[in-house]
């Protein structure tokens, strides 16, 4: 049974958007940190943005005045609006719910090897054209 469920990947050119969902059931959502990680062939795990449970947000340098991460709790989805799509931005994007004490503690551990979340999702590819 998926966890955790992403949507809204897709292709698109430079400079446009798109939003990624992640739904999942009632018991994540309220007990874990939540965010999002990519992964892109050849290029290291990036965290890209968290949420805690204070509703504390935390940002990749990369990501940090195009993206917003948000959550909509009477659907226990969460969010990541991107903006101002570049190339460099392509790759998989996963969603993730972990234990965390802060929502920039968990973007820090999400780049990290031996990072093991609680839970994953299976990923939605972002594609983006120049």
């Amino acid at each position: 049974q998926v966890q955790l469920q992403e949507s809204g990947g897709g292709s698109v050119q430079s400079g446009g958007s798109l939003r990624l969902s992640c739904a999942t059931s009632a018991d994540i959502y309220r007990s874990y940190c939540m965010g999002w990680f990519r992964q892109a062939p050849g290029k290291e795990r990036e965290g890209v943005a968290a949420i805690d449970h204070m509703r504390s947000k935390a940002y990749a340098d990369s990501m940090k005045d195009r993206g917003t991460i948000s959550q909509d709790n009477p659907k226990n989805t969460l969010y990541l609006q991107m903006n101002s799509l570049k190339p460099e931005d392509t790759a998989m994007y996963y969603c993730v719910a972990t234990p965390c004490m802060s929502a920039r503690q968990a973007l820090g551990e999400m780049a990290a090897p031996s990072f093991t979340a609680a839970y994953w999702g299976q990923g939605t590819q972002v594609t983006v054209s120049s």
